[in-house]
Protein backbone atom coordinates (compact mmCIF):
# COMPACT_ATOMS: atom_id res chain seq x y z
CA UNK A 1 0.00 0.00 0.00
CA UNK A 2 1.20 3.25 -1.05
CA UNK A 3 1.99 5.57 2.30
CA UNK A 4 1.04 9.08 2.79
CA UNK A 5 3.52 11.90 2.23
CA UNK A 6 5.60 12.93 4.68
CA UNK A 7 5.28 9.12 6.31
CA UNK A 8 8.67 7.90 8.45
CA UNK A 9 9.25 4.46 9.03
CA UNK A 10 11.74 5.55 11.82
CA UNK A 11 8.64 7.30 13.48
CA UNK A 12 6.64 4.47 12.86
CA UNK A 13 8.67 1.90 14.22
CA UNK A 14 9.53 4.62 17.26
CA UNK A 15 5.53 4.82 17.59
CA UNK A 16 5.17 0.73 17.46
CA UNK A 17 7.98 0.27 20.32
CA UNK A 18 5.75 -0.55 23.61
CA UNK A 19 6.14 2.01 26.48
CA UNK A 20 8.38 1.80 29.18
CA UNK A 21 6.05 0.43 31.66
CA UNK A 22 5.24 -1.85 29.41
CA UNK A 23 8.97 -3.38 28.63
CA UNK A 24 10.50 -5.79 30.32
CA UNK A 25 12.54 -5.66 33.51
CA UNK A 26 15.64 -6.16 31.20
CA UNK A 27 14.46 -3.65 28.94
CA UNK A 28 13.60 -0.94 31.50
CA UNK A 29 17.36 -1.15 33.04
CA UNK A 30 19.48 1.88 32.12
CA UNK A 31 21.97 1.20 30.51
CA UNK A 32 25.42 2.84 30.96
CA UNK A 33 26.49 5.34 28.08
CA UNK A 34 29.75 6.03 27.23
CA UNK A 35 31.69 9.38 27.83
CA UNK A 36 31.51 9.56 23.77
CA UNK A 37 28.24 9.11 23.55
CA UNK A 38 27.06 11.36 25.89
CA UNK A 39 29.18 13.76 24.98
CA UNK A 40 27.60 13.17 21.23
CA UNK A 41 24.72 15.45 20.48
CA UNK A 42 21.35 13.32 20.36
CA UNK A 43 19.73 12.23 17.15
CA UNK A 44 17.16 13.25 16.16
CA UNK A 45 14.22 11.12 15.86
CA UNK A 46 14.50 11.56 11.71
CA UNK A 47 17.95 11.34 11.46
CA UNK A 48 18.92 8.26 9.42
CA UNK A 49 21.55 4.90 11.66
CA UNK A 50 23.76 4.51 8.76
CA UNK A 51 24.54 1.19 8.08
CA UNK A 52 28.23 -0.18 7.70
CA UNK A 53 28.55 -3.38 6.49
CA UNK A 54 31.01 -5.59 7.28
CA UNK A 55 33.85 -7.16 5.05
CA UNK A 56 32.93 -9.99 2.87
CA UNK A 57 34.61 -13.34 4.18
CA UNK A 58 36.12 -13.49 0.38
CA UNK A 59 38.11 -10.03 0.62
CA UNK A 60 39.70 -11.65 4.09
CA UNK A 61 40.61 -14.89 2.76
CA UNK A 62 41.88 -13.70 -0.73
CA UNK A 63 44.59 -16.35 -2.26
CA UNK A 64 47.23 -12.68 -3.07
CA UNK A 65 47.18 -11.90 0.43
CA UNK A 66 48.84 -15.28 1.22
CA UNK A 67 51.42 -14.46 -1.18
CA UNK A 68 54.81 -14.34 0.04
CA UNK A 69 57.19 -11.01 -0.55
CA UNK A 70 60.27 -11.23 -2.75
CA UNK A 71 62.26 -10.53 1.00
CA UNK A 72 60.66 -13.80 2.38
CA UNK A 73 61.50 -15.54 -0.30
CA UNK A 74 65.04 -14.26 -0.95
CA UNK A 75 64.96 -15.17 2.93
CA UNK A 76 63.80 -18.67 3.01
CA UNK A 77 66.08 -19.40 -0.20
CA UNK A 78 69.62 -17.95 2.15
CA UNK A 79 68.34 -20.13 4.74
CA UNK A 80 67.52 -22.88 2.72
CA UNK A 81 71.22 -22.61 1.11
CA UNK A 82 72.82 -22.25 4.56
CA UNK A 83 71.21 -25.21 5.77
CA UNK A 84 72.16 -27.52 2.88
CA UNK A 85 75.61 -26.38 3.39
CA UNK A 86 75.97 -27.30 6.90
CA UNK A 87 74.70 -30.89 6.23
CA UNK A 88 77.04 -30.69 3.39
CA UNK A 89 80.35 -30.10 5.63
CA UNK A 90 78.39 -32.73 8.07
CA UNK A 91 78.76 -35.83 5.50
CA UNK A 92 82.05 -34.51 4.14
CA UNK A 93 83.09 -34.71 8.09
CA UNK A 94 81.52 -37.64 8.02
CA UNK A 95 83.36 -39.45 4.75
CA UNK A 96 86.44 -38.32 5.34
CA UNK A 97 87.23 -38.54 9.31
CA UNK A 98 89.42 -41.87 8.60
CA UNK A 99 91.28 -40.14 6.23
CA UNK A 100 91.56 -37.10 8.21
CA UNK A 101 92.70 -38.53 10.89
CA UNK A 102 95.47 -40.55 9.03
CA UNK A 103 96.52 -37.21 7.20
CA UNK A 104 96.67 -35.73 11.27
CA UNK A 105 99.46 -38.64 11.97
CA UNK A 106 101.47 -38.11 9.05
CA UNK A 107 101.70 -34.89 9.58
CA UNK A 108 102.58 -35.12 13.42
CA UNK A 109 104.95 -37.96 12.35
CA UNK A 110 106.29 -35.15 9.69
CA UNK A 111 106.58 -32.93 12.15
CA UNK A 112 108.60 -35.11 14.45
CA UNK A 113 111.14 -36.36 12.02
CA UNK A 114 111.88 -32.49 10.87
CA UNK A 115 112.17 -31.40 14.35
CA UNK A 116 114.91 -34.50 14.92
CA UNK A 117 116.66 -33.95 11.54
CA UNK A 118 116.87 -29.86 12.91
CA UNK A 119 117.94 -30.64 16.06
CA UNK A 120 120.78 -33.37 15.15
CA UNK A 121 122.21 -30.76 12.34
CA UNK A 122 122.11 -28.24 14.59
CA UNK A 123 123.85 -30.26 16.90
CA UNK A 124 126.41 -31.51 14.54
CA UNK A 125 127.19 -28.21 13.70
CA UNK A 126 128.02 -27.39 17.15
CA UNK A 127 131.15 -27.46 19.12
CA UNK A 128 129.69 -29.73 21.32
CA UNK A 129 131.10 -32.62 18.74
CA UNK A 130 133.98 -31.24 18.24
CA UNK A 131 136.71 -33.51 17.65
CA UNK A 132 139.58 -33.24 20.60
CA UNK A 133 140.75 -37.18 21.50
CA UNK A 134 142.04 -40.09 18.76
CA UNK A 135 142.92 -43.50 19.96
CA UNK A 136 144.64 -45.73 17.92
CA UNK A 137 143.93 -49.19 18.73
CA UNK A 138 145.76 -52.66 17.07
CA UNK A 139 149.27 -51.06 16.17
CA UNK A 140 152.16 -53.48 17.30
CA UNK A 141 154.80 -52.40 15.05
CA UNK A 142 153.51 -48.97 14.45
CA UNK A 143 153.88 -46.81 17.33
CA UNK A 144 150.49 -45.06 17.93
CA UNK A 145 151.62 -41.78 19.12
CA UNK A 146 152.68 -41.32 15.75
CA UNK A 147 149.34 -42.17 14.41
CA UNK A 148 147.69 -39.65 16.31
CA UNK A 149 149.79 -37.10 15.45
CA UNK A 150 149.88 -37.74 11.84
CA UNK A 151 145.63 -36.94 12.29
CA UNK A 152 145.90 -34.05 14.27
CA UNK A 153 144.56 -31.67 11.72
CA UNK A 154 141.26 -33.16 12.31
CA UNK A 155 141.10 -32.30 15.49
CA UNK A 156 138.55 -29.03 16.52
CA UNK A 157 136.13 -30.40 13.50
CA UNK A 158 132.73 -31.74 14.46
CA UNK A 159 132.82 -35.86 14.41
CA UNK A 160 130.27 -36.08 11.11
CA UNK A 161 132.20 -33.35 9.71
CA UNK A 162 135.40 -35.15 9.59
CA UNK A 163 137.65 -35.59 6.16
CA UNK A 164 137.73 -39.10 5.53
CA UNK A 165 139.78 -38.50 2.98
CA UNK A 166 142.02 -36.24 4.81
CA UNK A 167 142.31 -39.26 7.26
CA UNK A 168 143.25 -41.86 4.55
CA UNK A 169 145.36 -40.17 3.20
CA UNK A 170 147.26 -39.50 6.51
CA UNK A 171 146.96 -42.85 7.32
CA UNK A 172 148.29 -44.26 3.67
CA UNK A 173 151.87 -42.13 4.88
CA UNK A 174 152.12 -45.96 7.06
CA UNK A 175 152.51 -48.66 4.76
CA UNK A 176 152.06 -51.25 7.35
CA UNK A 177 148.53 -50.54 7.90
CA UNK A 178 146.66 -53.03 5.56
CA UNK A 179 143.17 -51.69 6.85
CA UNK A 180 141.65 -49.25 9.15
CA UNK A 181 138.04 -48.08 10.69
CA UNK A 182 137.08 -45.07 12.15
CA UNK A 183 134.19 -45.38 15.53
CA UNK A 184 133.15 -42.06 16.40
CA UNK A 185 132.51 -41.79 20.06
CA UNK A 186 130.79 -38.86 20.94
CA UNK A 187 130.75 -36.24 22.32
CA UNK A 188 134.57 -36.01 21.32
CA UNK A 189 136.54 -39.02 20.59
CA UNK A 190 137.52 -41.50 17.25
CA UNK A 191 138.73 -44.58 17.71
CA UNK A 192 140.74 -45.98 14.69
CA UNK A 193 141.52 -49.66 14.48
CA UNK A 194 144.23 -50.60 12.58
CA UNK A 195 145.03 -53.92 11.15
CA UNK A 196 148.61 -54.05 10.30
CA UNK A 197 150.52 -56.27 7.82
CA UNK A 198 151.87 -59.59 8.65
CA UNK A 199 154.70 -60.62 7.19
CA UNK A 200 154.93 -63.85 4.96
CA UNK A 201 158.74 -64.05 4.53
CA UNK A 202 161.63 -62.61 3.27
CA UNK A 203 163.04 -61.30 -0.43
CA UNK A 204 166.42 -60.43 -0.98
CA UNK A 205 167.37 -57.02 -2.75
CA UNK A 206 171.22 -57.04 -3.62
CA UNK A 207 172.22 -56.85 0.15
CA UNK A 208 169.59 -55.91 1.80
CA UNK A 209 166.50 -58.50 3.30
CA UNK A 210 163.09 -57.37 3.25
CA UNK A 211 160.21 -58.31 5.07
CA UNK A 212 157.00 -58.25 2.80
CA UNK A 213 153.53 -59.07 3.40
CA UNK A 214 151.13 -61.47 0.86
CA UNK A 215 150.35 -58.62 -1.32
CA UNK A 216 154.57 -58.02 -1.61
CA UNK A 217 154.66 -54.75 0.22
CA UNK A 218 157.48 -53.64 2.24
CA UNK A 219 157.34 -53.71 5.68
CA UNK A 220 161.04 -53.66 7.06
CA UNK A 221 164.01 -54.02 5.62
CA UNK A 222 167.36 -55.35 7.25
CA UNK A 223 170.97 -56.51 6.03
CA UNK A 224 170.49 -59.62 7.46
CA UNK A 225 168.15 -61.84 7.54
CA UNK A 226 165.34 -61.76 9.56
CA UNK A 227 164.69 -64.83 11.82
CA UNK A 228 161.79 -67.05 12.22
CA UNK A 229 160.11 -66.45 8.25
CA UNK A 230 161.23 -68.11 5.45
CA UNK A 231 163.32 -66.96 2.51
CA UNK A 232 161.42 -66.38 -0.67
CA UNK A 233 162.78 -67.04 -4.36
CA UNK A 234 160.19 -65.95 -6.78
CA UNK A 235 159.59 -63.63 -9.36
CA UNK A 236 156.49 -61.74 -10.38
CA UNK A 237 154.19 -59.63 -8.14
CA UNK A 238 151.60 -60.11 -5.70
CA UNK A 239 148.30 -61.90 -7.07
CA UNK A 240 146.35 -58.30 -6.46
CA UNK A 241 149.00 -57.46 -9.31
CA UNK A 242 149.22 -60.81 -11.10
CA UNK A 243 147.75 -64.11 -9.86
CA UNK A 244 149.51 -66.03 -12.52
CA UNK A 245 153.23 -65.14 -11.07
CA UNK A 246 155.39 -67.22 -9.22
CA UNK A 247 155.46 -64.56 -6.35
CA UNK A 248 151.55 -65.09 -6.16
CA UNK A 249 151.88 -68.97 -6.09
CA UNK A 250 154.44 -69.19 -3.52
CA UNK A 251 152.40 -66.60 -1.10
CA UNK A 252 148.81 -68.53 -1.61
CA UNK A 253 151.04 -72.24 -0.32
CA UNK A 254 152.22 -70.07 2.85
CA UNK A 255 148.93 -68.56 3.36
CA UNK A 256 147.32 -72.18 3.19
CA UNK A 257 150.25 -73.89 5.79
CA UNK A 258 149.24 -75.00 9.27
CA UNK A 259 151.60 -72.90 12.07
CA UNK A 260 153.24 -75.61 12.96
CA UNK A 261 154.34 -76.51 9.31
CA UNK A 262 154.71 -72.95 8.57
CA UNK A 263 157.64 -72.75 11.37
CA UNK A 264 159.39 -75.37 9.71
CA UNK A 265 159.52 -73.72 6.35
CA UNK A 266 163.31 -72.38 5.82
CA UNK A 267 163.24 -71.31 2.15
CA UNK A 268 160.51 -71.66 -0.52
CA UNK A 269 161.00 -71.10 -4.50
CA UNK A 270 159.10 -71.30 -7.32
CA UNK A 271 159.65 -70.16 -11.41
CA UNK A 272 156.34 -70.76 -12.43
CA UNK A 273 152.80 -70.64 -10.50
CA UNK A 274 152.79 -74.78 -10.82
CA UNK A 275 156.07 -75.53 -9.92
CA UNK A 276 156.31 -74.37 -6.09
CA UNK A 277 158.49 -76.37 -3.40
CA UNK A 278 160.15 -75.59 -0.37
CA UNK A 279 162.73 -76.94 2.25
CA UNK A 280 162.06 -77.86 5.98
CA UNK A 281 164.63 -76.02 8.25
CA UNK A 282 167.14 -78.24 10.56
CA UNK A 283 166.37 -81.19 8.21
CA UNK A 284 166.70 -80.06 4.90
CA UNK A 285 164.24 -82.42 3.18
CA UNK A 286 162.20 -80.78 -0.11
CA UNK A 287 158.62 -80.70 -0.32
CA UNK A 288 157.31 -80.85 -3.67
CA UNK A 289 154.45 -78.91 -3.70
CA UNK A 290 153.57 -77.93 -7.30
CA UNK A 291 150.77 -75.59 -8.21
CA UNK A 292 148.65 -73.84 -5.08
CA UNK A 293 144.93 -75.77 -6.10
CA UNK A 294 144.05 -78.06 -3.49
CA UNK A 295 146.71 -76.49 -1.07
CA UNK A 296 144.43 -77.33 2.07
CA UNK A 297 144.18 -80.92 1.08
CA UNK A 298 148.31 -80.90 0.32
CA UNK A 299 148.66 -79.61 3.72
CA UNK A 300 146.75 -82.54 5.57
CA UNK A 301 148.57 -84.93 3.63
CA UNK A 302 152.03 -83.30 4.55
CA UNK A 303 151.50 -83.20 7.91
CA UNK A 304 150.84 -87.04 7.86
CA UNK A 305 154.22 -87.58 6.04
CA UNK A 306 156.02 -85.63 8.53
CA UNK A 307 154.13 -87.23 11.79
CA UNK A 308 154.82 -90.72 10.25
CA UNK A 309 157.87 -90.40 8.45
CA UNK A 310 159.50 -87.23 9.76
CA UNK A 311 163.17 -88.97 8.54
CA UNK A 312 162.53 -88.56 4.58
CA UNK A 313 164.45 -86.25 2.91
CA UNK A 314 161.97 -86.28 0.05
CA UNK A 315 158.35 -85.27 0.26
CA UNK A 316 155.94 -85.13 -3.46
CA UNK A 317 152.33 -83.88 -2.69
CA UNK A 318 152.09 -82.57 -6.02
CA UNK A 319 149.34 -84.81 -6.68
CA UNK A 320 147.33 -85.13 -2.95
CA UNK A 321 145.85 -88.64 -3.90
CA UNK A 322 148.90 -89.87 -4.64
CA UNK A 323 151.63 -88.15 -2.65
CA UNK A 324 155.78 -90.27 -2.06
CA UNK A 325 158.14 -89.70 0.30
CA UNK A 326 162.09 -90.84 -0.18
Amino acid sequence: MKRPQGYDRQTDQVSARPAASERPPSETTPRAVSPERAASPARTATEPVPIVEAPSRAAETSPYDRLPSNRDISRALRAARKERKRVERGEVRRFTKRSRRRRRAWLAAGGVLAALVLGVTLLAFSPVLALKHIEVTGASRLDPKAIEAKLGDQLGKPLPLLDQAGISHDLAAFPLIRSYTVESHPPDTIVIRVVERQPIGAVQEGAAFVLVDAAKVPISSTAARPEGVPLITAAGGSADKDAGSAFAAAASVLSALPAATLAQVDTISATTKDDVSFTLRGSGATVVWGSAEDSDLKAADLAALLAGAGGASHYDVSSPHSVTTG
